[in-house]
């Protein structure tokens, strides 16, 4: 896929649950595979996915979304910064979540995505998987750096997360 056509992009709306429980589920088999264990893919089912998404939705999560050709292709969340475990915020703002379909990395639909959530330069913190290579080198390109911080999520079968900031 190229990018020629940069994604549109538009608020999620509640219709709009079944769709982004797929991409999300999807993106994370793409990513976390192997990651964690056969038994995480048991319980993280595209229905309780789709519920979830329905209650965040309904809720008003503000969340962003990538088309391309009507198709969702990637989201994006963030807002105000959160504790994470053990770790208070030490940015204003947080980048909780940016999935793009496999198919279409390398498109600039996630540039585009990030761009439209933490505008370029803006003071800024995530948390990534540690083993992501491919994810720390897109965020490292856009200015964000490990702090040193970091996070094992007992409810991801100790996933370790990295805090990167810019």
């Amino acid at each position: 896929m190229t990018a020629a056509v940069p994604p549109a992009l538009r608020p999620a709306r509640p219709a709009d649950a079944a769709r982004l429980a797929w991409v999300h589920r999807t993106a994370w088999v793409e990513t976390y595979a192997g990651l964690l264990p056969a038994e995480h893919w048991r319980t993280d089912t595209l229905e309780r996915r789709a519920a979830t998404w329905a209650r965040w939705l309904d809720g008003g999560v503000p969340v962003t979304v990538a088309e391309r050709d009507g198709e969702i292709v990637g989201f994006a969340i963030a807002g105000a910064s959160t504790t994470v475990g053990e770790h208070p915020p030490v940015r204003d703002h947080q980048l909780y979540a940016l999935y793009v379909l496999a198919a279409h990395h390398g498109t600039g639909t996630g540039q585009v995505l990030l761009d439209a959530v933490v505008a370029p330069g803006t003071p800024a913190q995530l948390w990534v998987a540690r083993d992501n290579p491919k994810a720390r080198a897109f965020y490292g390109r856009n200015g964000f750096e490990p702090d040193g911080a970091t996070h094992v999520d007992p409810a991801l079968h100790g996933l370790v997360e990295v805090r990167l900031v810019r």
